[in-house]
């Protein structure tokens, strides 16, 4: 089937979580009939678009426009005036439909009281056509069943196909199956007859019009991806080292003092962020800030990632003999060598992962400690803003 298209899936499943009742709640609202509950049985008189959702539906009556339906148990008796949409596990449709129909379940089944005036399209592990088709048909199923004239084309895509002595199919009837089956003369001749195999490329070919299928990327792409990664870590850290180079250098200095406490105080305001969201949701009034938190965690992840990676970066570049304070530029090109190292890290499966989880513990410590610092002034008098020692009897405020 090449378009599946169900309202009633997503507007149905609403009704019923908002409801959280099985009384039955009938709601009309722009010339449009809402109906959600536990166990449905109703006659709608409905003159504009109608929507059911419920564990177990039985809807009678009639609905001028589109009619969308959706549970565990669904019955159809009502007349459609012009498109019906259904979805279940059970599907079973003994009215008539003035246009098209759309259904999808585990059992599908149009009754022989039911009537389709435009086109079928149908979808279940197991389907049975016993009401005519007046358009074209169309069927994904694993088991088959047709027992109803089509005035159109026939599409059956299934792996066994079985034909019913009312099954006629006036169009064309192209059938896709484990292996060829002789058709009855009398459901279509054979030169209106199309067999094509069922094999795993014609499931991806009719898979195509659904959804593009996952390819792995080419090296081209990946590298331009790293590329623009790498150079939005260089503009961010020439943006910091720029406009705020004491407090990064500072920041840098407080992991290389004590690396084992920013570990911990990394874990501690990680967990602190990620906490923050549940209670702010709990807060009822705090949901709309739930987003303003979610993006807070990526905003502090990006920065500890490139924190870290420049505390490490300068302390291995101090290893080696480098200055240490070197100049901007310098600096910008020990922190662009960090992040490739890092990138190459990754290729290797659980070191790659630590490696970067690591810089992320180290970059949002540093961050906690600045913060605990700034909250409680006191909380480490051993160190001013440059690192260097306080006299203990002049300490600065």
């Amino acid at each position: 089937m090449r378009k599946i298209y169900f309202p009633a899936v997503l507007i149905g499943f609403v009704l019923c979580a908002s409801t959280g009742s099985a009384e039955t709640v009938v709601t009309e609202h722009g010339g449009d009939t809402y109906v959600s509950g536990g166990t449905i049985t109703q006659t709608l008189e409905v003159s504009g678009d109608a929507f059911v959702a419920g564990r177990s539906t039985t809807v009678l009556g009639q609905a001028n426009e589109d009619f969308h339906v959706a549970g565990f148990d669904v019955l159809i008796e009502a007349d459609v005036g012009e498109d019906a949409y259904a979805a279940g596990a059970t599907v079973t449709l003994k009215g008539t439909v003035g246009q098209d129909l759309t259904a999808a379940g585990f059992t599908v089944r149009t009754d022989t009281t039911s009537r389709v005036g435009g086109n079928a399209r149908l979808a279940g592990a197991t389907v049975i056509v016993d009401g005519p088709i007046d358009g074209a048909l169309s069927v994904s199923g694993r088991d088959v069943l047709l027992n109803a004239p089509v005035t159109g084309d026939a599409l059956v895509l299934a792996k066994t196909l079985r034909f019913g002595p009312k099954a006629v199919v006036a169009g064309r009837l192209k059938y896709t199956t484990d292996t060829r089956m002789d058709v009855p003369e009398r459901v279509a001749p054979a030169a209106r007859v199309t067999f094509e195999p069922l094999t795993g490329g014609t499931l991806l070919r009719e898979w195509d019009g659904i959804r593009e299928m996952p390819i792995f990327p080419t090296f081209a792409s990946v590298f331009f991806g790293f590329l623009v990664t790498l150079l939005f870590f260089v503009l961010l850290g020439a943006i910091a080292l720029g406009f705020a180079p004491r407090h990064v250098s500072w920041l840098r200095k407080s992991i290389g003092a004590a690396p084992g406490r920013t570990l911990l105080q990394g874990v501690v305001g990680l967990s602190i962020l990620f906490g923050a969201v549940p209670v702010t949701g709990l807060t009822i009034v705090g949901i709309p800030f739930v987003p303003v938190a979610i993006l807070s965690i990526v905003l502090v992840w990006t920065l500890a990632y490139a924190l870290g990676a420049y505390a490490v970066a300068m302390r291995v570049w101090i290893g080696l003999g480098g200055q240490i304070d070197p100049h901007n530029v310098t600096r910008l090109a020990v922190f662009a060598a960090a992040i490739i190292a890092v990138a190459l890290l990754n290729f290797i499966p659980f070191v790659g992962w630590v490696a970067n989880y690591t810089l992320v513990l180290l970059g949002v410590g540093a961050m906690t400690h600045a913060a605990l610092l700034a909250l409680v002034p006191d909380i480490d008098p051993a160190f001013d803003l440059d690192m260097q020692p306080v006299d203990q009897d002049n300490p600065k405020t």
